[in-house]
């Protein structure tokens, strides 16, 4: 507020000066121009110390395996683990359940049903990873009788083979499904 006020007087005392005199008009003129420059550099510069506050992260830290390990057991999950020789990292292995959509008996709809059940079947697919049911689903590229996989977290066969046949295209005898547990590295991306 102070430099503000401050910014305004010399503002009107600069215009004063460039009235009574050429030669300090043009004084007066640099000096202007030297304090907007000042000011505006000033403002930059607040602007520049509160940025840091705006970026700053909460640092979290990540649960240990022991936690992991009685969470998902507690939860009825399949597990073992082992220590890597090379990091000294112990990697918690879990029992998945592998689906295998194979071409089903009944495939003799017209298009229009057909693309109805395939939408359906896509939207089956999303909210069973929505919900944490399915890590990961797709299509074969060929054109053999295995159409596709779905690989289910859930704790036991039985409960993944429910939630593969509430598949509408399973219901319509499009697919069928063929389930085996599949062990896996827990949190280990595709690469």
């Amino acid at each position: 507020m102070h430099f503000q006020m401050f910014i305004f007087g010399s503002a009107f005392y600069i215009i004063h000066l460039m009235k009574s005199n050429k030669q300090l008009s043009n004084i007066a003129l640099i000096i202007g121009l030297l304090i907007l420059l000042v000011t505006t550099g000033c403002q930059k510069q607040k602007e520049a110390i509160s940025d840091p506050v705006k970026t700053t992260e909460e640092i979290v830290e990540k649960p240990s395996v022991k936690s992991i390990k009685e969470k998902l057991e507690k939860q009825g999950y399949q597990l073992f683990d082992y220590v890597d020789q090379e990091t000294g990292d112990t990697t918690i292995m879990q029992q998945y359940f592998i689906a295998f959509l194979k071409r089903g008996p009944n495939r003799s709809q017209t298009k229009e049903v057909a693309d109805s059940l395939q939408k359906l079947h896509l939207q089956h697919l999303g909210r069973m990873y929505k919900e944490g049911y399915a890590d990961i689903s797709g299509p074969f590229g060929d054109d053999g009788d295995i159409r596709g996989i779905t690989i289910y977290n859930t704790p036991t066969q039985k409960m993944a083979d429910s939630l593969a046949n509430m598949d509408p295209m399973v219901k319509a005898g499009r697919l069928v499904i063929e389930i085996h547990p599949w062990w896996a590295a827990k949190g280990f991306p595709l690469r």
